[in-house]
């Protein structure tokens, strides 16, 4: 470009430059505290304390972040992701919902924990109402350790959710370099840098250096197909998991019935299978408007309806490949659309 004088020049670069700026992007940050946001004493030792940083100190300590998107932070909540509550879920979908319906964010990235960030992910996966992207990432190294992993998760996360090809995927999950759908996602590892997995599907895709890669489309029911929606609601129907064992009893099963639970999910042995007295006492809270749902510990694999157990005679419903903690969540959802088994099967045979 020839441009004289050279004063005018600099205009245009600047004009220019300020264009490209604008055409960036708008990613909105929600943190709510977890490993990413924590701090230690050692750069090398394994003690530290989650939640340290606010979302002003996340987002400072990765300025690339700017080559991609036009970032803003909000700090949600500020918590180790053990603490997690479904009044904190409440409070993200129905804050990304606000964001999107306003048109003020083009997507999202919420920061996370990685001890319950696959079930928040698969709770907003069910409730969020627009397509564009969301993304959950964490860290399993503090901020201050060494080789810290928690700027580059961030990085590749704000390069996912800035990507268009991430639009109408549902709720994503960044770790480590892969893309997982929130539905499939499972922490498998207490300390591995690649401990999220998807054991039955594989990832989505990965982030090569800059390039978001996205490879396949959930099949499976989210986001704008979800008829999961929260209105007004404040509360969500309680539901707990048992976990069955050898040697089991009926003892947990009669304790959440008596403490006046909605729905129980069955983390089962093998094929989601109860050990026989704790499947009569399931069969006893099926009578006395309890559903149930049978899981499975195994972590792998889908739960085959009326296989060793006869479910249709029992009453139960099978989570088919969801693991005990997303199980309780569409169950959650679905008993404030459904009662009966028959229906709530159905949700768990789309969702």
């Amino acid at each position: 470009m020839l441009c004289r004088p050279r004063i005018l020049c600099l205009l245009v670069l600047l004009l220019a430059s300020g264009a490209a700026a604008g055409e960036l992007p708008r990613i909105a940050i929600l943190a709510t505290g977890g490993t990413i946001a924590g701090a230690g004493g050692s750069a090398v030792a394994d003690s530290y304390t989650a939640a340290r940083s606010t979302v002003d100190q996340l987002l400072a300590a990765v300025p690339q972040l700017a080559t991609r998107a036009r970032v803003s932070g909000e700090q949600v909540a500020q918590v180790g992701s053990q603490a997690m509550t479904t009044e904190i879920w409440l409070t993200l979908a129905r804050r990304i919902n606000a964001l999107f319906a306003d048109d003020a964010a083009d997507g999202v990235v919420i920061t996370h924990g990685t001890d319950t960030l696959e079930e928040t992910a698969y709770f907003l996966d069910l409730v969020v109402a627009h397509d564009r992207p969301v993304v959950l990432v964490g860290s399993m190294r503090p901020a201050t350790a060494l080789s810290a992993d928690g700027p580059r998760n961030l990085f590749d996360a704000v390069a996912v959710a800035a990507s268009p090809a991430a639009r109408g995927r549902g709720v994503l999950v960044v770790m480590n370099g892969e893309i997982h759908a929130a539905r499939d996602v499972t922490k498998t590892n207490t300390v591995s840098l690649d401990t999220f997995r998807s054991p039955n599907l594989g990832p989505l895709g990965h982030v090569v250096g800059e390039a978001v890669r996205l490879v396949r489309t959930p099949g499976h029911v989210h986001t704008t197909a979800s008829e999961l929606r929260l209105g007004t609601r404040q509360a969500l129907p309680r539901v707990e998991i048992v976990y069955g064992h050898a040697s089991d009893s009926r003892l947990f099963v009669d304790a959440a019935v008596a403490a006046g639970v909605q729905g129980i999910v069955l983390a089962g042995v093998g094929n989601g299978n109860p050990f026989p007295d704790t499947q009569v006492a399931l069969a006893d809270a099926v009578l006395k408007g309890v559903a149930v749902v049978r899981s499975s510990r195994v972590g792998a694999g889908p739960v085959v309806r009326n296989a060793e157990v006869d479910d249709d005679r029992l009453g139960f419903v099978v989570a088919d490949t969801l693991n005990p903690q997303k199980a309780r969540i569409l169950l959650m959802l679905a008993l404030t659309r459904a009662a009966d088994a028959k229906a709530l099967q159905g949700f768990f045979d789309r969702y």
